[in-house]
């Protein structure tokens, strides 16, 4: 019951970003008459956005920080929402923007244009430290996978079932979780076999829990971090592609990337991505 639970708010989340996909949302110049950007961001996700003694946390605690000095026309309203349903908002109009670890898919574009990307993002999969049942991607062939609600590693999920295929195997049980937290304790407590995150994500929890979980190989081709942002809203994209490209001219990026992910991410691409082909091209997606 617990997991049909979590699947029904997953599709209920996905309806309602498709209901709202005509919802109009504020462009650059109701933002500037408003006074404020209305930013919609997650508290459980680290490291891009997590909560420390009650205050927001993360890399992208240190982006709005910029962000609030590079905006001279409006303030920044910072709004921490769960995930499921963050990015449903934003297409409502409710938000103007969500800044958090989102990835770029096929989906999410038909719904959103996303900014310059700050992070890449390829798919691993973790597992329990000392697993010996796993040791490569073809040895979770029927095994329960843990992801998120309504995340693109759903979505790029075909991906997996495609290489597990190629070496004569099956993929197992998804369950989905309304937070990667949960589905952690679940590997940890052996509800799970393993878990798929981007690479990121499971760094820093190899990181700060390595005594539990251990690092697996990728489960997917290339992958982008960048902020959806309203179909409708193209002054409002074009603002903060000039605010990644501030942030990538000036060093800071760089230095925010090296602080949080342990590592540059150099190569990203500049601009916009804008539609599904521009985006397969980019990350090298048939």
């Amino acid at each position: 019951m617990r997991h049909a639970a979590k699947a029904m708010a997953a599709v209920l989340a996905g309806l309602a970003l498709t209901v709202t996909l005509t919802a109009q949302a504020a462009d650059l110049k109701e933002i500037e008459a408003r006074g404020a950007l209305k930013v919609a961001t997650e508290d459980d996700y680290a490291p891009f956005n997590f909560i420390t003694d009650g205050q927001p946390d993360g890399f992208h605690k240190d982006i709005l920080a910029e962000l609030k000095t590079y905006a001279t026309k409006f303030k920044i309203d910072q709004s921490i929402l769960p995930w499921t349903g963050l990015l449903a908002s934003v297409s409502a109009g409710q938000y103007d923007v969500a800044i958090t670890g989102a990835l770029v898919t096929d989906e999410r574009l038909n719904v959103f244009n996303f900014v310059s990307p700050v992070a890449s993002a390829q798919h691993y999969y973790v597992k329990r430290k000392g697993d010996d049942r796993i040791k490569s991607v073809a040895d979770l062939s029927g095994k329960v996978v843990g992801v998120q609600a309504g995340s693109a590693l759903l979505a790029r999920l075909p991906e997996l079932k495609a290489m597990l295929e190629a070496k004569g195997g099956t993929l197992g049980e998804v369950v989905e979780y309304q937070s990667y937290p949960e589905a952690y304790a679940d590997l940890a407590n052996g509800r799970l076999d393993y878990v798929i995150n981007a690479v990121i994500s499971v760094n820093d929890l190899v990181k700060t829990r390595g005594d539990v979980f251990e690092k697996g190989e990728a489960v997917s081709g290339g992958g982008f971090v960048a902020w959806p942002v309203p179909k409708n809203s193209p002054e409002l994209l074009a603002f903060l592609n000039g605010f990644v490209k501030h942030l990538k001219e000036s060093g800071k990026l760089r230095e925010l990337q090296i602080k949080w992910f342990g590592e540059p991410f150099d190569n990203l691409p500049d601009g916009a991505i804008t539609t599904v082909e521009q985006f397969h091209k980019l990350a090298n997606l048939k």
